[in-house]
């Protein structure tokens, strides 16, 4: 028989996924994440109650997390699936006050993100080899995954009627199925085009079915292999950096707020709920412009004349 804290979290489960949405993956972290502080709360504290939880619960589990040498990213992790929870239970009226409001966790410094630069871009995107069916599919990832900067589970996901080629946008749906209408590049329409009319008719098995980018089996391609055709690639244009697929999506923010666009609208392409996600990218044009000025003003070299 189930506690009266694991019965909680399984109703959150529930909410979460049918009612936000939210993947599977996600749901099975933060059930693990959830079950971890709650087996914590009942056998060193004795709670057997989510109303008997405090702040200090909180802040003693990470603590002893952090002894475990979990890194503060996956603790950030924990704590933030432990206040999204605690929202839940708020709203519920399943507890009086949230116990995560004084709780402290440890300072995770956003990475900034890794990006290509645009000749590097270019590089990559000339990779495949155009003569062939595989090529031509390859070509026409690399080319949405950077001009309309999908996520790869969006791009692996798509289907042939999200495709609008006369249009030249792509309908996307994102994460907690929330749905985007994003352009494409001039390249990556024709680029696409050529992969639907003479690449991906090669794939067609009988069993198929309106899956945009195919296997070599003929089922909708899969991450890994994205991942892999990816990192191929990279080594073939000599790029030395570790090249992924949510690499190409920040060089596409990254780009576009350096060509001059504007942060809402490029959190509007991204698919972010939160603008604070897409603000990571204004670092890496601060850091582009100090360094440029560094390099190039002549009273920004520590040997300057006076």
């Amino acid at each position: 028989m189930s506690s009266p804290l694991q019965e909680a979290i399984e109703a959150y489960l529930a909410f979460a996924s049918l009612e936000k949405g939210l993947s599977e993956h996600t749901t099975h972290g933060y059930q693990r994440d959830l079950k971890q502080f709650a087996d914590f709360v009942a056998d060193t504290r004795g709670r057997d109650d989510w109303r008997e939880v405090v702040a200090q619960d909180v802040s003693d589990w990470i603590y002893q997390l952090s002894e475990e040498s979990f890194s503060n990213a996956s603790l950030c992790r924990k704590l933030s699936a432990l206040r999204t929870f605690a929202s839940y239970l708020l709203r519920e009226n399943c507890i009086e006050r949230s116990f995560t409001e004084l709780a402290t966790g440890p300072k995770l410094r956003r990475k900034t993100p890794d990006t290509l630069t645009i000749a590097e871009i270019e590089a990559l995107l000339d990779a495949p080899d155009l003569t062939t069916p595989a090529g031509l599919r390859d070509r026409a990832i690399l080319e949405l995954l950077y001009s309309s900067g999908l996520r790869v589970s969006e791009l692996c996901g798509s289907l042939l009627q999200q495709i609008d080629i006369a249009s030249g946008a792509v309908k996307v749906y994102g994460k907690g199925s929330k749905e985007r209408v994003v352009p494409m590049g001039f390249q990556a329409v024709i680029a696409l085009s050529g992969y639907l009319e003479q690449g991906r008719p090669h794939f067609v098995r009988r069993h198929t079915g309106s899956g945009c980018f195919l296997s070599n089996r003929g089922t909708p391609i899969s991450r890994k292999t994205v991942w892999f055709l990816l990192k191929k690639y990279a080594g073939k244009a000599g790029i030395e950096k570790p090249v992924k697929p949510h690499g190409l999506r920040h060089s596409f923010a990254t780009h576009l707020l350096t060509g001059g666009a504007d942060l809402r609208v490029i959190q509007e392409l991204l698919g972010h709920a939160d603008i604070s996600t897409t603000q990571i990218y204004t670092s890496v044009e601060s850091e582009r412009v100090r360094t440029a000025h560094e390099e190039y003003h002549p009273r920004s070299k520590s040997n300057s004349a006076l």
